[in-house]
């Protein structure tokens, strides 16, 4: 959830007589349907690189946030939930997440203050609408780096999680993955951020291209990313996590700019001490 301190409890969500969809949600509902009708055609195949008409079928406009087509692209992106909440997802979901490729195809990235907390928790890929058309996977060991654990330091705003297998499959295998990669340039390309803003019981997502926000943090300019979308992956057309929703403010503080910290050698390292956990 993006937010400009603190760590996110999922437990805010079912406490009673919390309002959840106020004037700024009914008002982002209200675009995000116009942005649905108006760019139906060019949000259906997920990311598109700016400048490669074609690669994915289409070029999705930037800055549009539009409600997120379901396929085989999209599905990989899902909810976290408290554990407790497994039998009853509709509007508690609290952070976003996405499935990344590793070698015991069990891997999903995040925000770190997603992870933070000894709560108990659950992966739900392609959540739609109370609905876990792919499962419900229980999250295991958690990799956060050294300075996100000791100081919250937002520039270690990203984490990793090893999903326990389901009848001997990963969750991989169901719903396949993107790759991450590191070291690459801000703004090489436009990407594809997609994520679940709490208010809403669909994900979301957005083509833009970044821009430098520091050295260590890199901005998007897409509307309506409001909390619950922390953890969104940012994917380029070549299906590559460049990025993830969190870093500075946790996200930002506004619903319209988001951040990720840019992926260099910390990350590379965090994503090769995951990849190689059961």
């Amino acid at each position: 959830m993006k937010r400009t301190s603190g760590i996110e409890n999922p437990a805010d969500h079912a406490r009673p007589g919390r309002r959840r969809v106020g004037a700024r949600a009914l008002f982002a509902v209200l675009v995000l349907l116009v942005a649905t009708s108006a760019s139906a055609a060019a949000a259906h195949d997920g990311p598109a690189r700016l400048g490669a008409p074609g690669r994915l079928g289409t070029t999705a406009p930037l800055g549009v946030t539009a409600v997120t087509s379901n396929t085989p692209q999209s599905v990989r992106v899902g909810a976290l939930f408290s554990a407790d909440k497994a039998g009853d997802l509709t509007g508690n979901h609290f952070c976003t997440a996405s499935v990344v490729h590793s070698s015991h195809r069990n891997l999903i990235v995040t925000a770190a203050h997603c992870l933070s907390g000894d709560f108990a928790m659950v992966f739900v890929p392609g959540y739609r609408d109370g609905r876990a058309p792919y499962g419900v996977w229980t999250v295991g060991r958690r990799f956060l780096s050294e300075d996100w654990s000791a100081r919250q330091d937002e520039d270690s705003d990203l984490g990793f999680a090893v999903i326990a297998p389901q009848k001997g499959r990963g969750v991989e295998d169901v719903v396949g993955a993107n790759r991450l990669v590191t070291g690459t340039p801000t703004g090489a390309t436009a990407v594809t951020v997609t994520g679940y803003p709490d208010s809403r019981e669909v994900p979301v997502s957005c083509t833009n291209k970044p821009q430098a926000h520091s050295g260590t943090q890199q901005r998007i300019d897409c509307p309506r990313f409001t909390g619950g979308t922390s953890g969104s992956p940012w994917v380029d057309g070549d299906q590559e996590v460049v990025g993830v929703l969190g870093g500075h403010e946790q996200g930002g503080s506004t619903p319209d700019t988001s951040y990720s910290v840019v992926l260099g050698a910390t990350a590379a390292e965090l994503y090769k001490d995951a990849s190689a956990a059961r």
